[in-house]
């Protein structure tokens, strides 16, 4: 597909004598000082705020996750799939499970319903697939997946387009990756180069998957 090949890759005296009346008006101001000591307390005070907030954004983050990997291609299996492969490397590295592993051909219907019915596993909280988000006819996965957000993630698909950039140069234009949230379950569509699949998870779905899956599943739970 498209996708997968191209990942294979900012101033006289009297005026000074006024000036000593303005030094005794600066002691007067070494008082405002003492109120800015003040003031810096109350700094300290925000400094704490922020860190309880930030405890609590992150209070329902899933620590440990439990990962589905879809393959969309007509032409690897589940033997012969580098890109997924390093997708469950990367969560298995960080000390998360890959729960399954499935693979389907270029196909919108079996796409569409391969991720609807992983994100809706109960043993499931986060889906990637890869494959299939180029730009030849039969990339099909963007399509897909995106009748089925409730929310999107579009963050995800500039910050890889972003980092992709470094590697591919002006060919990111042709990768369409995205993300978002299916059935409470946030849903990353990875293009099918094995560098692609592995610059995506590591940097970017392995380090946020845990705390956007424990948002968007917060109401549920």
């Amino acid at each position: 597909m498209a996708d997968d090949h191209d990942h294979d890759h900012d101033d006289g005296d009297h005026d000074h004598e006024h000036h000593d009346d303005g030094n005794h008006d600066h002691e007067h101001h070494d008082d405002g000082d003492h109120d800015h000591e003040h003031h810096d307390d109350g700094d300290h005070d925000h400094d704490h705020d922020d860190e309880g907030h930030d405890h609590e954004h992150h209070h329902h983050d899933v620590e440990t996750l439990g990962a589905a990997v879809l393959t969309v291609s007509t032409s690897r299996t589940l033997d012969d799939d580098p890109a997924g492969d390093a997708i469950a490397a990367a969560f298995e590295d960080a000390g998360h499970g890959v729960v399954t592993r499935e693979l389907v051909g270029d196909d919108y219907d079996r796409v569409q319903a391969s991720l609807k019915n992983l994100a809706g596993r109960g043993d499931v909280d986060v889906v990637v697939s890869t494959g299939g988000t180029g730009v030849t006819p039969d990339d099909v996965t963007v399509e897909a997946a995106e009748p089925l957000f409730e929310k999107r993630l579009p963050g995800f698909g500039e910050l890889f387009r972003r980092l992709s950039y470094d590697e591919i140069g002006t060919k990111v234009v042709g990768t369409r990756a995205v993300a978002g949230v299916v059935d409470g379950t946030p849903v990353f569509c990875l293009p099918g180069s094995e560098n692609a699949a592995t610059l995506g998870a590591e940097e970017v779905v392995v380090p946020e998957a845990g705390h956007l899956s424990g948002l968007a599943s917060r109401d549920e739970a």
